[in-house]
């Protein structure tokens, strides 16, 4: 009898679209555009998520990768950073910051700032700013997303930055995946690194030779050279080179 053979594991398969999130402030419009242009075949699909969502959305599955806002836990994640957000306080309609273009974060020490997660989210914190109870420190792309006409946005200085990432499962790697993470990275369409440019490319088929080969004679000791390719007996003349009789 023949050992029995040991079952193979079964193979990932193949998918079928692409799925991410991303947190409010990022603006992924240009990172759709290139994905369309050189992965018409497969589906991108986005949605928004907010930041207690940010990584909830790739444990569930419901996305396959997400643009978070970093620090995150990263356990079974491969994350990469891709930028950083300029800081920005925001303060309620016509507060004196509103004159200033740039604020320093010592100069509103007497300010009473308020705690956004503490508040539910930058969209409430904003509706409590606007109430004149006190200030909150956003990122800037957050603040303008979110426009509430009540409340004043200034870049703030002195403040740590934030920085926007982008995250998938670590096991759910492949080239889709791979094929995403290079555009956002903004590698080229040729680059090596990009799983399509990788496929083999069909070749084209040579142009047939239509020239002959110059050396056989026909029937009757003629060329085989086809007539439109005879060589020109006026070639290499000046014009009005041939001799004409005299009238």
């Amino acid at each position: 009898m023949f050992p029995e053979e040991e079952s193979a594991e079964p193979s990932r398969p193949e998918r079928r679209e692409l799925r991410f999130a991303y947190v409010s402030g990022v603006t992924p419009g240009k990172w759709i555009r290139r994905w369309e242009e050189r992965m018409p075949e497969v589906p991108l699909h986005s949605f928004l998520s907010d930041d207690g969502g940010q990584l909830a959305v790739l444990r569930d599955g419901s996305a396959d990768l997400s643009f978070v806002r970093l620090p995150v836990d990263g356990e079974g994640l491969s994350i990469i950073p891709l930028y950083e957000e300029q800081p920005a306080v925001v303060a309620p309609k016509g507060h004196e910051i509103s004159v200033f273009e740039e604020v320093a974060l010592e100069d509103l020490s007497d300010e009473t700032f308020l705690d956004v997660e503490e508040l539910g989210g930058a969209d409430i914190a904003l509706q409590v700013v606007a109430s004149g109870v006190g200030l909150v420190i956003l990122p800037m792309p957050v603040a303008r997303h979110l426009n509430n006409k009540e409340t004043v946005a200034r870049r703030l200085t002195g403040a740590p930055a934030t920085r926007i990432g982008l995250a998938w499962p670590s096991d759910s790697t492949d080239s889709l995946i791979e094929e995403f993470v290079g555009i956002v990275r903004g590698r080229t369409a040729q680059s090596s690194r990009q799983p399509s440019a990788q496929q083999e490319k069909p070749k084209k088929a040579p142009m047939p030779d239509r020239r002959g080969t110059g050396t056989g004679k026909g029937s009757g000791g003629k060329s085989s050279v086809p007539q439109r390719y005879a060589p020109n007996p006026d070639k290499g003349r000046g014009r009005g080179s041939r001799k004409k009789g005299r009238r």
